[in-house]
């Protein structure tokens, strides 16, 4: 059967996709942002997932106001790089599994989450810029590719029960799928950041480095944080740490830390980044 061997969290900030296409990631201000990912793709080299579940929000780049969903899968056979407003990045396209997308998306269903399937969607810098960091530049991307996308953009979101819930969900269908895969799931997003308003810049370390800890080992308290305390403590966009607990959730109980990354700053943002595996 298919089986979840790693979790990956990752912040997903644009400007560091910006910084690789532009061949700055020498440079003084992007190098101690971009070391701490060297060991991950190292690893991720020789660990060779078949498949990456990646949780990440689009940016009103396949959805906006007209539809938003909460949960999204992706079951095309590929997905192309979004046109931003600057042209769409310079990276491989996203080759999907559908096999394991469909059979995620109907034993999710049976599992009472109501998800939106996603037949067509160009993504941006949310998924691709994680697969950079992790993969490095390539002519092709090493392994297929299910897209899941979270609304963190517009009120409503869900929370962070729902998604360590919606992880639980998915560790029980990438089980049930008879095909022998290594499945990683990775979520994306965050860490602290305000992009906007009074506190524009916000970063809060503390807190981020204690959400840190709260992914490893086997306490679920993560999961109980109110929506309020994400906006109060990390900023507007600090909500976008929920889709970390999708992937923490999909680990089962118990987590080891194989590798962590935190810097300040990057585009004024923090830079958090986990590689767990279960135990």
């Amino acid at each position: 059967m298919a089986r979840i061997t790693a979790g990956v969290a990752c912040s997903h900030i644009p400007a560091l996709g910006a910084a690789i296409d532009l061949g700055k990631t020498d440079e003084a201000y992007w190098a101690p942002a971009f070391a701490g990912f060297d060991w991950t793709r190292r690893w991720e080299a020789e660990a060779k997932p078949d498949v990456v579940i990646l949780v990440y929000n689009d940016h009103a780049s396949a959805f906006d106001m007209r539809i938003i969903p909460t949960f999204a899968i992706g079951c095309a056979d590929e997905f192309q790089p979004a046109d931003e407003g600057w042209g769409p990045r310079p990276v491989p396209t996203v080759i999907g599994h559908p096999d394991l997308a469909w059979h995620i998306a109907q034993s999710l269903i049976v599992d009472e989450f109501d998800m939106t399937i996603i037949n067509e969607m160009d993504v941006d810098h949310g998924l691709t810029v994680p697969l950079s960091m992790m993969f490095g530049q390539r002519e092709a991307w090493p392994c297929r590719v299910i897209p899941l996308a979270v609304n963190v953009v517009t009120y409503p979101p869900p929370s962070g029960n729902r998604c360590w819930a919606l992880g639980e969900a998915i560790a029980r269908a990438v089980a049930s799928f008879p095909e022998e895969l290594n499945v990683q799931v990775w979520g994306t997003g965050g860490m602290s950041h305000q992009l906007q308003g009074p506190r524009a810049g916000l970063i809060n370390p503390v807190w981020d480095n204690d959400f840190l800890d709260g992914l490893i080992g086997d306490d679920d308290r993560l999961r109980r944080i109110p929506h309020i305390e994400y906006l109060r403590e990390t900023g507007s966009e600090g909500i976008e740490m929920v889709m970390w607990l999708i992937m923490r959730g999909a680990l089962g109980k118990a987590t080891r830390a194989l590798h962590r990354h935190y810097h300040v700053p990057a585009s004024n943002t923090a830079v958090g980044h986990l590689v767990l595996e279960p135990v």
